[in-house]
């Protein structure tokens, strides 16, 4: 038994670091498939690794150093676990975090490795930040994303090998590592966006009539129908099914959502609903329609309470709200 379980390690460690051939990648993942039990064991060594990998590591990866941090700390999880101590399964958010943990690592492992196994063996990668929350992520090439609530990013095993492109639908802010030889791509609905080494934010909700794209610094190069422009610092397009064009902006107040802020300078009733119907997750209905096009301006935690905000609103006098599971009714 002790012998197996010894056996079942070096195949993980193995596959986490060199990867495995054919037949003993397919043996471990029969030994996954076995019992929900070594599902579990599996994903909490590979949580190991990568809690072994810093964000440096990403840029410049040092195998061996890895390999001996992921077997030390192998090691001393199992003296803990030599104690007695009652059986027990992971609980759900200890789960949740696990399965995050093993989405990175299993995009890093494809961006060092080359990831001919894990390519073959796995789907494209997806990250959701669900309503009411945003997600913080590093990608295999050391590249920091940030999710907007009710945002999804999508990339493949490929990612920093064969490319730097991700699909994404909804809102991203994006610092990217500098590589010339691989430009990094964002492709949405109606255009993709491409750089080399820059911070830029994406706001590409599919329910939305616009995409926004606002350069924070370098440059960047957005492509629709035949269409591009080059942006530099402070610009942002926008794109729709009409045309393109840009327009200068307060940076500052398009990324305020990282921040935890909703920054409202001259936006209207409509685009402030679905912000906050993203981060409150609820339904707005508008009793007249006009009301849409009402303008506020001001600044609003995220964390504050839905009450509050939607009484801050009520406060300027130009709209009212009714509030019944979930749905919002906008009157005057």
């Amino acid at each position: 038994m002790e012998e197996e379980k010894k056996h079942i390690d070096e195949l993980i460690a193995t596959y986490l670091t060199e990867g495995l051939d054919k037949n003993a990648l397919a043996e471990l993942k029969a030994w996954i498939a076995a019992s929900p039990e070594n599902e579990d064991y599996f994903i909490q060594q590979r949580e190991v690794w990568f809690s072994a990998v810093s964000r440096e590591a990403a840029s410049k990866y040092n195998k061996d150093k890895a390999f001996d941090t992921f077997k030390n700390r192998i090691g001393s999880r199992k003296q803990v676990e030599k104690a007695p101590r009652q059986e027990f399964r992971l609980s759900a958010l200890w789960r949740y975090a696990a399965i995050i943990a093993v989405i990175l690592a299993v995009g890093c492992f494809s961006y060092w490795q080359g990831g001919v196994n894990v390519k073959d063996t796995f789907a494209d990668i997806s990250v959701e930040a669900p309503l009411g929350s945003r997600t913080k992520l590093y990608l295999p090439d050391g590249t920091l994303v940030w999710l907007n609530a009710g945002s999804r990013m999508t990339y493949s095993q490929g990612f920093g090998v064969d490319n730097r492109m991700i699909e994404l639908e909804g809102e991203g802010y994006f610092e990217v590592t500098r590589d010339e030889t691989r430009p990094f791509r964002v492709v949405v609905e109606k255009q993709t966006v491409e750089v080399l080494g820059t911070e830029f934010n994406v706001d590409a909700y599919p329910e939305e009539k616009n995409t926004y794209t606002t350069l924070v610094s370098g440059k960047v190069k957005v492509d629709t129908d035949g269409q591009t422009v080059i942006l530099d610092p402070g610009m942002q397009s926008v794109v729709n099914d009409e045309k393109m064009y840009t327009r200068k902006v307060n940076v500052a107040e398009v990324i305020s959502w990282r921040n935890g802020m909703f920054v409202l300078e001259n936006h209207t009733l409509e685009e402030i609903m679905s912000k906050l119907a993203r981060w409150y997750d609820f339904t707005v209905f508008y009793q007249n329609m006009s009301l849409k096009e009402a303008t506020f301006k001001g600044k609003i935690p995220r964390y504050a309470s839905f009450e509050s905000v939607l009484n801050i609103l009520e406060k300027t006098g130009e709209v009212k709200f009714n509030v019944k599971n979930q749905i919002v009714t906008v009157y005057q």
